[in-house]
């Protein structure tokens, strides 16, 4: 059960959820595709690459939107940077990388380079890791620090930025 004071955070989540994840990591991604690339048979292309693609996709909204359940719900705040979480989120998927919300748009995006096999969606993809890397190391890292301070530091010796370790610590 949700608590009434998770709610509003939800609702401002879901509204995020639309117009920053949900663009870039998949409306963007399938705009990117058809704009560079020739519209093709879709049933004639690689199963493998579908069910992959699938499988990113499945994988991807499901971090997401479990990272964004924990913000709302623990953390009593958005993904939005405007709204952060009140709260250090240490568990959940943060136990195992402190940016997996990250990590679920980018599987979002992957999948629609795998489903469309499509080069120009891979070098899109590129792109936003390296917006998403310097968006984290220059703005969120820093804020975080200072935010929540030695809380954070002993976070991010115990957590990797992006790859999971195979074990917790």
């Amino acid at each position: 059960m949700v608590g009434r004071q998770a709610l509003w955070p939800l609702l401002k989540t879901g509204i995020f959820t639309v117009l920053v994840p949900f663009v870039v990591g998949l409306w963007l991604p399938y705009r990117v595709h058809w704009a560079y690339t020739l519209p093709t048979d879709v049933l004639g292309g690689n199963l493998l690459g579908y069910l992959i693609g699938y499988l990113f996709l499945v994988l991807g909204a499901a971090i997401y939107l479990w990272c964004a359940w924990d913000f709302a719900v623990t953390g009593l705040g958005t993904p939005a940077p405007i709204d952060a979480p009140r709260v250090l989120i240490i568990k959940g998927l943060y136990r195992y990388v402190r940016n997996p919300m990250y990590v679920g748009v980018l599987c979002l995006i992957a999948s629609q380079a795998l489903f469309w096999q499509s080069y120009p969606i891979l070098i899109y993809m590129i792109f936003i890791v390296a917006c998403f890397h310097l968006f984290v190391i220059a703005h969120e890292e820093r804020h975080l620090k200072h935010v929540f301070g030695e809380q954070y530091e002993e976070y991010c010796k115990r957590v990797p930025r992006w790859l999971p370790r195979l074990r917790v610590r």
